[in-house]
């Protein structure tokens, strides 16, 4: 018998990239809201209150339905120990306004159970807890995705639309949200717990559909460690459209889906610096990694090193954007100040949802380039040395000082920086060439107080980057104390806009 992964909660991520652009919840229209809101707060929000607490989701509610919004884009790492992979890649989806999660207040009983066995193959079957999507645990080819090597250490995978989702019961978000509370709600409306009972005891009888009532008479689900592993039907009234529950939010494709990829499994998923992810993976014994980036503004880019070490680069435009004849803009703008606040919130609580978590976009620019991106050799150990000009605009208000990090990823999954540069003030718009005095310098990855020179080893054009901070306010750090992870730290709740310049060198020797 397969066993189910045990892997502990991990922290969530500061994200996209470790920083969040949040957004006001939008009032849902269509015919099931006609009915007048209701200001009393359901049973069913006290599940998700530590993630809307976190800012991850937003809820609201009103007579008929209780709604979720989310970018389904969970905290914990993702992808890491799938051997059985499509190539597909986590990006963070706009589930908000009229794309929200809904919920059935009022489940009502049906008359014909609906089973998923080989039925709801498409979409979600439920909604966990951190408005992450459950789909069916057997893919659309009616297989156990997870004994067939889909599925990461916390049941979840890509889809084609590269949105993230689970296919078995997430466990893990009781070490989050705590045992006796639902783990995840069915889209019929009913809950589904974990191993155990709200009171702790054992699970016993349950039903085809791993399910039961209490003592109250009230029906819920529960997981499993065994097919099916969560909800294996609908207790409750659905409505089946075109082999999914109707209606549910939808995944907006970015890319064309990708193709199996033969022995590769991947081993890492991680954040290397804001707006910036980095996946590894190994084909026997070779690595290779997919980089990308997701800015506020423009379209998201990908540098794919396949395990040759050959590095292709590729652009995309969500194609809501490219209609639109818009730059990519990955979050809802907000209500006015004087918006009445959706159903279910308290004007005490702000109204918003981690949905994309990238910053305003700075204006990178240098002169040390040529213009096809080439790094001046000068500005190089074959050169001077010196450290290059760099020059920034776009400046959101309130900017109290800015931050400036040279970085390069010289391997799938590593990361080195050349220059840290922080408390420049927020008067300074640019920095001359060999700057000095202008602004703290801190370590380098070699340990040292300076300009690290690009002295790339080995043939072949490599690619670096210059990432500009505007922070809202200065950093209390000492120069030793300054390295790459510790800046990052620092920053990720104080930035107000980031924006990355990227360019290219090769030795001539």
């Amino acid at each position: 018998m397969a066993r189910i992964p045990t892997s502990r909660w991990v922290p969530g991520i500061a994200f996209i990239l470790s920083l969040s652009v949040t957004v006001f919840a939008q009032a849902h229209e269509g015919q099931a809201h006609e009915g007048h809101e209701r200001d009393e707060q359901p049973k069913i929000a006290n599940a998700f209150r530590a993630f809307v607490a976190t800012d991850a989701i937003t809820t609201r509610w009103d007579d008929l339905y209780f709604y979720v919004e989310s970018n389904g884009f969970p905290s914990h790492s993702k992808m890491v120990g799938i051997t059985n992979w499509q190539q597909q890649i986590p990006l963070p989806q706009s589930y908000t306004g009229n794309n929200a999660w809904q919920i059935p207040l009022n489940p009502v009983p049906a008359k014909t159970p609906l089973m998923t066995k080989n039925r709801f193959l498409r979409g979600a079957i439920a909604l966990a807890v951190n408005g992450v999507p459950i789909f069916n645990p057997l893919n659309n080819r009616g297989e156990d995705a997870f004994l067939i090597g889909e599925l990461d250490e916390f049941g979840g995978h890509c889809g084609r639309a590269d949105d993230y989702h689970y296919h078995i019961a997430p466990v893990h978000l009781e070490k989050t949200i705590g045992k006796g509370l639902p783990i995840a709600y069915a889209l019929d409306g009913y809950p589904i717990y974990g191993y155990e009972e709200p009171d702790g005891s054992p699970v016993t009888a349950l039903d085809a559909m791993n399910g039961h009532q209490d003592a109250s008479g009230n029906y819920h689900y529960h997981a499993s460690k065994t097919y099916p592993y969560l909800n294996g039907g609908f207790y409750g009234q659905v409505t089946e459209r075109d082999g999914q529950v109707d209606p549910q939010p939808r995944a907006e494709p970015l890319r064309p889906a990708g193709k199996p990829l033969r022995n590769a499994r991947i081993t890492g998923f991680r954040e290397v610096e804001p707006n910036h992810y980095s996946l590894t993976y190994n084909i026997q014994g070779r690595n290779a990694s997919i980089n990308y980036v997701i800015a506020a503004n423009g379209p998201i880019q990908f540098t794919w090193t396949d395990p040759t070490g050959r590095i292709r680069s590729e652009s995309y435009v969500p194609r809501e954007q490219e209609r639109r004849g818009k730059p990519n803009q990955l979050r809802s703008p907000p209500h006015p100040a004087d918006a009445p606040h959706p159903a279910g919130t308290t004007r005490n609580q702000p109204t918003t949802a981690s949905v994309v978590h990238a910053p305003v976009k700075l204006t990178v620019t240098s002169s040390a380039l040529d213009a096809a991106g080439n790094l001046s050799s000068e500005f190089t150990c074959d050169g001077e040395s010196a450290s290059p000009p760099i020059q920034w605009s776009s400046v959101p208000k309130n900017t109290k000082c800015f931050a400036i990090n040279v970085w390069h990823l010289p391997g799938p999954g590593d990361v080195k920086s050349y220059w840290l540069l922080y408390n420049i003030p927020a008067s300074v718009s640019e920095l001359p060439k060999n700057s000095r005095g202008i602004g703290i310098v801190g370590v380098n990855d070699k340990g040292r107080i300076e300009y690290d020179a690009m002295c790339s080893k080995g043939p072949g054009l490599k690619r670096y980057h210059i990432t500009v901070y505007a922070l809202s306010e200065e950093l209390k750090l000492t120069p030793l104390q300054t390295n790459r992870e510790n800046l990052l730290s620092s920053i990720k709740d104080i930035t107000l806009a980031s924006g990355t310049l990227d360019f290219q060198y090769e030795r001539k020797r």
